[in-house]
């Protein structure tokens, strides 16, 4: 069968041109009801990646979430919203985003993202386990409202990485240490959404973040809603608006082989505006395919040339201690390791796995990313030569 996969203009975040985006975008892809039915528990899931305001582009935006629960509430569901935060609790979050003042007005409740448990998934390919937040537990079902923004690990946070917030608070970052690999990392994410399997995807696309997303990029008009049940075709899709080719993308790849969606064109209906309207070639993203991070011995020292490494601007840190609470590894890759605590903390790269959380969370955006001086060196064939020399180390 073909995959629908709605593509709606819809040029800014008025409420009343979301609402109506929202729900052309729902007839397009069959209705809402072929989704819940009344009297389900329907938990709505938005990107609160931390207490920023809308402006940022780094959250769902406030009017879509508003116009989506607006749209289930008329069908006569039970709706409940949530998400956890890498790096703020999620009532700050969801306060400072603007959300949390919509869902009380409209009676949506706030589920419970701070406590969780244990959850055994025999049908994990790479997973069996997680433990996921009471609020996702107690839904008959989940709508995912993800971000369009790119993310320096995964290329594009979309679909299928939203779900991540189902995992509460810190506990996040142990998958971040157990997965140093960027493809490993990725199948998890999609074992995690096969256990949750949201019904629905709706991606707010309006207004998206380019250049170092997923909380430190730029603003980019883009004028998009995209809504799916296939999440590998929607952030397909994406990627493809973007120049990227989705076979870069480690989640959507990975996907499409264990059969968790596609991102074939002949198995994709794509319904709404036309979709070379929304092609923007200029889109400030990595174009080139992943490098996996490997730990141990001269793989690691290789790719260590080849991967960027997280570097503190000490004119812009404020030696809060974020970045250093929240370094998943141990002992931790970024400490005060000359015990001064009123001096910028620093790297041990020997220890650091490259997940970088520290950028993602710094509060300051201190944190950049440096390409490494023998990535410029190494051009062509010397780095196809270099690569499968790695390779061969692996083996």
């Amino acid at each position: 069968m073909m995959v629908k996969v709605a593509v709606i203009r819809c040029e800014s975040y008025d409420d009343d041109k979301v609402r109506e985006a929202v729900n052309r975008g729902l007839e397009l892809i069959g209705g809402i009801k072929e989704f819940v039915s009344p009297g389900e528990k329907i938990l709505l899931k938005p990107n609160l990646l931390a207490a920023d305001v809308p402006e940022k582009c780094c959250t769902t935006h406030p009017s879509v979430f508003k116009a989506v629960a607006e749209a289930f509430l008329q069908v006569g569901v039970n709706l409940s919203y949530g998400d956890s935060p890498a790096l703020h609790n999620p009532s700050a979050a969801a306060k400072k985003a603007g959300i949390a003042d919509i869902a009380e007005k409209l009676g949506v409740e706030t589920a419970d993202f701070v406590n969780g448990e244990e959850i055994y998934f025999e049908e994990g390919i790479q997973n069996k386990k997680f433990f996921i937040a009471k609020g996702v537990l107690e839904a008959d079902g989940l709508i995912s409202l993800p971000k369009l923004k790119t993310h320096f690990l995964a290329k594009m946070t979309g679909s299928i990485k939203n779900q991540f917030g189902c995992v509460p608070g810190e506990l996040k970052g142990e998958f971040h240490v157990r997965m140093p690999n960027i493809n490993d990392f990725s199948m998890m994410l999609i074992d995690l959404n096969r256990l949750l399997k949201p019904r629905l995807y709706i991606m707010d696309g309006i207004m998206a973040m380019e250049g170092g997303g997923p909380r430190r990029g730029t603003p980019k008009k883009m004028n998009v809603l995209l809504l799916s049940k296939d999440p590998i075709a929607l952030d397909a899709m994406v990627c493809k608006m973007v120049n990227l080719d989705p076979k870069y993308v480690p989640t959507v790849k990975l996907g499409k082989e264990v059969g968790f969606g596609t991102y074939l064109d002949e198995e994709i209906e794509l319904v709404g505006d036309p979709f070379e309207s929304f092609i923007d070639p200029a889109f400030v993203v990595k174009r080139e395919p992943v490098k996996p991070f490997y730990q141990g011995g001269i793989v690691q020292f290789v790719r260590n040339a080849l991967v960027p490494k997280p570097l503190i601007q000490s004119k812009k840190c404020l030696k809060c201690g974020e970045c250093v609470r929240l370094c998943p590894v141990k002992p931790k890759a970024l400490d005060w390791h000359s015990g001064n605590k009123t001096k910028v903390p620093n790297y041990k790269y020997s220890r650091c796995i490259r997940c970088y959380c520290c950028q993602e969370i710094c509060p300051e955006g201190a944190i950049s990313l440096k390409e490494p001086i023998v990535k410029n060196f190494f051009k062509g064939r010397k780095l196809a030569v270099l690569s499968s020399f790695t390779r061969k180390l692996r083996r």
